[in-house]
């Protein structure tokens, strides 16, 4: 019943717990309400846990794991993690479900779902690797132990898929904790997992929450020996400071906001684009969306004129509209606080090219935003734009290289930062001068399709973006 939550629109979905095995209701029998955000109406219903309900599945954890659980053969887990991505692939209902609930355009939840199962034949390669070469320290590794992930809603899948994965490959059981707006494709992917023969009962359990008791629980408890975030940097710091007693290992995705850096030496017509297309993914939400894009003195007008053209011409509506790029944002006090801090934001910007606003028509039931698109001169310091989680982009121009490096690294903890440039030697000049997550080359975000030139993706030295085998054994290999 909570393992297959998918199936024609019109019928009520059920994203049940998964504690120790078996599908069921909160400890209450409470639900909460999942809601389509392209017209605000109820698509069906989740179990509403609290504190009782996360406890019970912490223990089923602790007890799978101390039985033996996934810890003693490598190439079980591995198997297990390639069997879970047939299934998903199997499913081509889950890019529908993921844009009911989620809102995004049906081909950037098709990108999501196939970035997932991407990594899990990854983790599973990685791992039947290692045991054909008879690793030593693979055989002798020993797991963490529990594991609770919580997943954010901005890309459910994918940042689930990210935690959780490796997870199971380095033998942990799990208690995953999805954000109420994602419980229905988290309980369907969850469900493909659970339904395999090879999962013992209780490494993986799954308790949705209205509220924030379930989550709090799994920050404090003592029996929890890794958390899994990806969200806000505050939200970040409150929940290390809440763990620190219990002495658990933190794995945080703090998120901040993205730039691109455009030079006129390269299409820049075809690079503004993409970099519109790219600021859209999941309604601006999402936090490598290019939020500020620094363009060269000399093109600057070009690329103002033509991301105008291209925000200007973007189609909003549900996400599953063949010709739709921007589809809602992700519920009412979101699509509440985004207007609010966009007006706030136009207030200090140099000039307004587009002005975003609420949609009406046959739209007004929904959480649509157009974009907006404003020129800041000063990029030198934090900038408003910064608070907007929505469709927003500011452009500013810079004069030379170091100019337009210092005005990236000025941005608060930035995610990523796009170069744009023809210029190979450049590209990885600033990629190792540039403070950020990761650098990219000639793209912008693995959801946004095309390309303007040749790309490539450079991580920057010395910070890790994403989890990996190691993170999750009991002494951390790197």
């Amino acid at each position: 019943m909570g393992a297959r939550t998918t199936g024609s629109s019109a019928q009520p979905l059920h994203a049940l717990n998964l504690i120790a095995g078996q599908w069921q209701l909160a400890g209450s029998a409470r639900a909460g309400d999942s809601i389509n955000p392209a017209n605000g109406r109820e698509i069906g219903s989740f179990a509403a846990s609290a504190a009782a309900d996360g406890r019970r599945a912490i223990d089923a954890a602790r007890r799978a794991f101390e039985c033996g659980g996934l810890a003693r053969d490598p190439a079980q887990r591995a198997r297990l993690l390639l069997r879970w991505a047939d299934r998903l692939a199997g499913r081509a209902d889950l890019a529908q479900l993921l844009t009911l609930e989620n809102g995004k355009v049906l081909a950037q939840s098709r990108r999501e779902i196939s970035s997932a199962i991407a990594r899990l034949r990854q983790d599973a390669g990685v791992l039947l690797q290692a045991a054909a070469a008879g690793d030593a320290g693979l055989a002798a590794a020993q797991p963490a132990g529990v594991v609770a992930i919580l997943v954010a809603w901005q890309a459910p899948v994918a940042l689930l898929v990210a935690s959780l994965a490796p997870a199971l490959a380095a033998g942990c059981s799990a208690v995953v904790k999805p954000a109420r707006q994602c419980a229905q494709i988290t309980a369907a992917v969850i469900g493909e997992l659970a339904a395999l023969e090879e999962l013992p009962p209780g490494v993986v359990n799954l308790v949705s929450e209205t509220g924030q008791e379930v989550a709090r629980e799994l920050v404090a408890s003592h029996h929890v020996d890794i958390l899994c975030f990806t969200g806000l940097q505050e939200t970040g710091r409150k929940m290390a400071q809440a763990a620190a007693p219990s002495g658990k290992r933190l794995l945080l995705d703090l998120t901040g906001k993205s730039c691109s850096l455009v030079f006129s030496d390269i299409d820049v017509q075809a690079v503004a684009r993409q970099l519109a297309a790219a600021a859209l993914i999941a309604a601006g939400q999402h936090s490598s969306a290019p939020r500020r894009i620094l363009v060269h003195a000399s093109c600057f007008d070009t690329v103002k004129a033509a991301l105008k053209r291209a925000l200007g011409q973007v189609i909003l509506g549900a996400g599953d509209r063949a010709d739709c790029g921007l589809g809602p944002l992700i519920d009412a006090p979101a699509l509440v606080a985004a207007g609010v801090r966009t007006e706030r934001a136009l207030e200090h910007c140099d000039e307004v090219v587009l002005h975003g606003r609420r949609a009406g028509g046959e739209l007004a039931g929904g959480y649509f935003l157009s974009p907006t698109l404003v020129v800041e001169r000063d990029c030198a310091g934090a900038s408003s734009i910064e608070e907007v989680y929505g469709p927003f982009l500011s452009i500013g121009q810079f004069e030379t290289d170091d100019e337009a490096t210092a005005y990236a690294n000025a941005m608060r903890v930035a995610r990523s930062v796009s170069v744009w440039t023809g210029d190979a030697a450049r590209g990885e000049r600033l990629a190792h001068a540039l403070c950020s997550d990761s650098i990219l080359i000639n793209r912008h975000d693995w959801l946004a399709t095309g390309g303007a030139a040749p790309c490539d993706r450079i991580v920057h030295p010395g910070r890790q973006t994403r989890s990996t085998f190691a993170d999750f054994l009991a002494t951390p290999r790197h």
